[in-house]
């Protein structure tokens, strides 16, 4: 009876894709794993957690708040200004079944780059979490078109305000459909100040990434009908984290839970209570973890520490991840027993990073995308031996690179609309043959898989025409030990035979048991390991100028590293 009753479900939601009715998904994921945990969070009163029932009914109460009580129109914009939590899911559902358009809201942002934001899409209504409830009063009083704000918090009495607990209980909304052509979402970009340029994600946008997902579904989950856990770590502002973290893995039935602290004592207390199947990440948290087992290993016997070293060799010889797992099982354990796999995107693999989560029994599949894809291109999930591949496009996109520049240029089903209210810009990269490029430059192998060597706006050009890759650079430097960060870039000469061109510079943070060293002594260091680590390359790539710092590169919610910030502060240098 199970087989048949899944074997309908499977049927339905084929039908639904197929059909890209957004509504008839909802419907039957809700029916399929109804009494499933579908997203949860540990809060100071304990776990909340929705079934994938009742995240279903709030979606339902919350629409039927915005089309009976506040008389929203078909195409009118929410605003979310909120931490990832369960409610968040709940409001964004809501807005499909009322027939509005999503536009999440990067928390880090400061008031006016948000104003600037609210100014562009023009929402009816902002969804704020009693953290962010503030600066929604504030926005509210300066943005004419918001006219409501409701509160998503349990446990919070707002007078003049509703919240999403106290709303009238009662679900009585007939569903809105609209094209697969609608916007279902704007993603403004991060760091977005004065000219603020959304993304705008359709519905077909949506599809096309949930169909492209299925056949990878069997690889990364292949106990799903039994349930599975996972854990998100990246904000919900993410396009990454909506459409994969969130849509894709509902679509699977699987249980999201979410942590209100990047701590790893904290993520590894949930990963363990919770026993995490599967996470989707970026490099710099994989980074961070395999740092706490080196440290954790450092402080053992140096008898334990050399078995280590041995065991690691010997994984590497052996194909089984059974067995790797086996071999590292006192690590496994406190991971939570069950974690065994996860996506990367977001920013570069340091390859030696995923390296060692392999040899020790966790797949790293390496994903590449853009907001403007909706945004994954590609996972690497088929070439396990090739750690630097960012994998095969998945199905829907075709990709090729420019002949002379090598910038990768792709189409299909998942390219956004476009910048919202920004026709000109959005020409500049989606070409009329309905191309877009990416600005990256890539390679791809006989077999369809990408490889992503640099960006066009990163390249650095030198005196006599020479162009280098400050990601080819950075790869080389962060094998030091002794780094904790690194940022290269090309600064123009001014003046003399050189004016306009441009010298390589390498900006250093030092790991923070340098710090103590005097000014001399750690610019001393940090010159010494960059000339060592540099022989590695040709030395036309080798930098020129090093800047050294003691404060940490500022970065993006996703730990990208500021490229134009950096570069405004070395100017200043």
């Amino acid at each position: 009876m199970e087989t048949e009753n899944t074997t309908k479900y499977e049927s339905m939601v084929k039908k639904a894709l197929q059909k890209e009715n957004m509504l008839l998904f909802l419907e039957n994921k809700t029916l399929e794993y109804e009494s499933r945990i579908a997203l949860a969070m540990r809060t100071s009163y304990g776990w909340k957690e929705f079934t994938y029932k009742g995240l279903g009914y709030m979606s339902r109460k919350l629409a039927s708040y915005f089309i009976n009580d506040l008389q929203v129109a078909k195409g009118d914009k929410v605003a979310i200004l909120s931490e990832s939590m369960p409610e968040y899911g709940s409001c964004v559902f809501a807005n499909v079944i009322a027939g509005m358009t999503t536009i999440p809201l990067d928390i880090k942002l400061t008031i006016y780059e948000l104003r600037s934001i609210l100014k562009d899409c023009e929402p009816k209504i902002i969804m704020a979490s009693r953290a962010h409830k503030h600066d929604a009063y504030k926005l509210k009083e300066e943005i004419p078109s918001v006219e409501h704000i409701i509160i998503m918090d349990e446990h919070v009495n707002e007078e003049g305000y509703q919240t999403l607990y106290s709303i009238p209980n009662r679900s009585d909304c007939k569903w809105r459909h609209r094209s697969k052509k609608s916007t279902a979402l704007i993603i403004y970009t991060s760091g977005t100040t004065g000219s603020p340029k959304g993304v705008e994600i359709s519905f077909e946008n949506i599809f096309s990434q949930l169909q492209g997902f299925q056949p990878l579904a069997d690889t990364f989950f292949k106990d799903r009908s039994k349930g599975m856990n996972v854990l998100s770590i990246l904000p919900m502002n993410h396009l990454f984290e909506m459409t994969v973290g969130f849509a894709t893995f509902l679509s699977f039935g699987l249980s999201v839970y979410y942590t209100s602290s990047l701590k790893p004592k904290d993520i590894l207390g949930i990963m363990k209570e919770k026993q995490v199947d599967f996470m989707i990440v970026v490099p710099a948290f994989l980074k961070l973890l395999k740092a706490g087992v080196e440290a954790e290993l450092k402080n053992m016997p140096k008898t334990i520490q050399t078995m280590f070293k041995f065991m690691l060799f010997i994984a590497k010889r052996i194909p089984s991840f059974r067995v790797r797992r086996w071999l590292f099982q006192s690590i496994h354990k406190k991971f939570g027993g069950r974690f065994h796999a996860c996506i990367t995107g977001g920013a570069p693999l340091d390859c030696s990073v995923g390296e060692f989560f392999e040899t020790i029994g966790i797949k790293i599949y390496q994903g590449y995308g853009l907001t403007e894809t909706s945004p994954v291109v590609s996972v690497n999930y088929d070439k396990r031996n090739v750690m630097k591949s960012v994998g095969h496009p998945l199905l829907g996109f075709e990709a090729k690179t420019d002949a002379e520049t090598g910038e990768l240029m792709l189409r299909g089903k998942s390219i956004m609309k476009g910048y919202h209210n920004q026709p000109e810009l959005t020409a500049e990269v989606i070409d009329k043959d309905g191309w877009l490029h990416t600005g990256d430059v890539a390679s791809i192998d006989k077999d369809g898989h990408i490889y992503i060597t640099g960006r066009i706006k990163n390249m650095i050009v030198l005196n006599g025409g020479k162009k280098v890759f400050p990601e080819e650079v950075e790869s080389v430097l962060e094998n030091s030990e002794e780094f904790a960060e690194v940022c290269v870039l090309g600064q123009k000469r001014e003046g003399g035979e050189k004016d306009g061109t441009e010298e390589i510079v390498a900006i250093i943070v030092p790991k923070e048991k340098h710090l103590s060293l005097s000014d001399d002594e750690l610019e001393k260091m940090v010159r010494a390991e960059v000339k060592t680590l540099s022989m590695q390359l040709a030395p036309y790539k080798r930098p020129v100028n090093i800047v050294v710092r003691r404060e940490g590169l500022p970065k993006t919610t996703t730990r990208k590293v500021k490229r134009l910030e950096v570069k405004k502060m070395l100017a200043g240098v």
